[in-house]
C-alpha cells in the first residue's frame, strides 16, 4: 500500500485535549511502552473520526497493523463518550439561554433491506436517530444517544426524557411539526395543509421556521466528522461515536 502525507482539518486544540486524557490513562493503566505516542494516538483516532479512513489506510500510514489501529481507536472513543455531557448538564447550560432548538437527524448505515428497525421512512434510507439541542446561534449543545431509524423523532425525544427535561428547566424549545404531540415546553407549527391555515397561523409558521432553520448548523457540525456520513461499523458502537465527537466538537470550541 501506498502512503502520502494527508492533513485533518481539526483544531490543534482538539488533538491537545485528546492527547492530554489519553497520557493521563496511560499513566492509571501503568503502560510502560506503545508504538504510538498519546499524541501518535490521538491523531490516529481524529483522523478516523474526521476524515472516516479505514482501519487499514490508518494503520499503513502510522505504521502499526488493522487490528491495533482498531485497538487504539476504539480505547480513545469510549474514553471520550465518557466525557460527553448528559441531557442534565446541558439542561443546565441551555437554562442560560434565551431557547433551545431541537431536531433529529439519520446518520446512514451500511443495512440490508430486511434490517426495518433501521429504516426511516422519512428519509427513505437506513440509519440511527439521533436527537441534536442547540442554542439560538445554532452551536451544537448536545447529542443523544442513538436508535434506530425507524423511531420517530417525538418518540426518541420521549424516550430520551428531553421534554420532561426541557420542560422541568423551564426551557423554551422550538421544534419541526415532527414533535407534534410532544407537549411542555416544546413548540411546533401550527398542524395542517398551507391553504387551510389562516393568515395568522401562516405568519407564525413563517416566523417558526426562520428561527428553528439555524439547528441545520448544529446538525452540519455533527456531519462534519465525516465518519458519521456512512457508518459501516456495528449499531452497538454507533452511540459511542456520536457521544465522542460531541466531545471533541466542545473541547475544541471551549464549552
Amino acid at each position: 500500500m501506498l502512503v502520502y502525507p494527508s492533513g485533518v482539518n481539526v483544531p490543534s486544540s482538539a488533538l491537545r485535549f485528546l492527547s492530554a486524557r489519553l497520557r493521563r490513562r496511560r499513566r492509571e493503566l501503568g503502560t510502560r511502552w506503545r508504538r504510538l505516542s498519546p499524541g501518535r494516538q490521538a491523531l490516529l483516532t481524529l483522523a478516523h473520526l474526521r476524515n472516516g479512513h479505514p482501519y487499514a489506510q490508518l494503520g499503513a500510514g502510522f505504521g502499526i497493523g488493522t487490528t491495533t489501529a482498531h485497538r487504539y481507536v476504539a480505547e480513545a472513543v469510549e474514553l471520550l463518550a465518557a466525557l460527553a455531557p448528559t441531557l442534565a448538564e446541558a439542561a443546565r447550560t441551555a437554562s442560560t439561554k434565551t431557547f433551545v432548538l431541537l431536531d433529529g437527524t439519520l446518520l446512514p448505515i451500511d443495512r440490508i433491506a430486511a434490517d426495518r428497525p433501521f429504516y426511516s421512512g422519512k428519509r427513505k434510507k437506513h440509519g440511527m436517530n439521533v436527537q441534536v439541542l442547540a442554542d439560538p446561534s445554532g452551536r451544537l449543545l448536545w447529542a443523544s444517544p442513538a436508535l434506530p431509524g425507524a423511531v420517530h423523532d417525538v418518540r426518541a425525544a420521549r424516550e430520551h426524557g428531553i421534554t420532561a427535561a426541557l420542560t422541568d428547566a423551564g426551557i423554551t424549545c422550538w421544534a419541526d411539526k415532527g414533535y407534534r404531540g410532544a407537549g411542555g415546553t416544546v413548540r411546533v407549527p401550527h398542524w395542517g395543509r398551507w391553504e387551510n391555515l389562516s393568515t395568522g397561523q401562516k405568519a407564525v409558521n413563517r416566523s417558526h421556521a426562520k428561527i428553528r432553520a439555524l439547528v441545520e448548523r448544529a446538525v452540519a457540525t455533527l456531519k462534519s466528522w465525516r465518519l458519521l456520513r456512512k457508518l459501516r461499523c456495528s449499531t452497538t458502537r454507533i452511540t459511542s461515536l456520536v457521544q465522542a465527537v460531541l466531545t471533541l466538537h466542545l473541547a475544541s470550541s471551549g464549552r
